[in-house]
């Protein structure tokens, strides 16, 4: 199973843009969206390339490989217009051949409690991973406390560590690819 993760695109077209180029580059069986794609938010600045129209068209040329989950600022009119469900708190994807559970979600309601993510971890089997956005900083790492891997994207269209990402997951190991 191959998996591109991508998270907080907060409507910015152009780095969107970069992203449907890499899922093609890729070609993933899933595509799993963390939450914040179309809106920016209050406590962000207004991205460069800001057209959530755009980005719209965009990830819904790619509906039917889409996983997603609601980010912080997901509303009820984003699902009106966007072709795959994404305003479920959390997803929970299981791949056999690594043995491995993920628990996707935002960052916002269940998270490692890294950077601004909430502290809240779900129960979770060991060999899981905790694979979250909402930061905006890439994360790659076990946690000793929980014996949980613990990804995080980075952000697609506001980074807040210097470079815009997007996460690949297979054979039950997970890469930050720069965009």
């Amino acid at each position: 199973m191959k998996l591109v993760i991508a998270s907080d695109i907060h409507g910015a077209a152009d780095a969107c843009a970069r992203l449907m180029t890499a899922v093609e580059t890729e070609s993933p069986d899933r595509i799993v969206l963390l939450g914040d794609l179309l809106y920016h938010g209050p406590r962000n600045d207004l991205p460069a390339d800001y057209a959530p129209k755009r980005v719209i068209e965009m990830l819904n040329s790619v509906a039917d490989r889409v996983i997603a989950v609601r980010g912080n600022c997901e509303a009820e009119v984003d699902q009106m217009v966007l072709a795959f469900p994404c305003m479920a708190g959390y997803n929970v994807l299981l791949d056999p051949e690594a043995n491995m559970t993920l628990f996707l979600t935002h960052g916002h309601v269940y998270g490692p409690g890294y950077h601004n993510s909430v502290d809240a971890w779900p129960a979770l089997p060991p060999s899981s991973a905790l694979v979250y956005g909402h930061t905006h900083i890439k994360v790659n790492e076990k946690s000793a406390e929980h014996d949980v891997w613990v990804f995080n994207p980075g952000s697609v269209g506001i980074p807040k560590d210097g470079s815009a990402s997007y996460g690949v997951y297979e054979d039950g190991r997970f890469e930050h690819r720069l965009l």
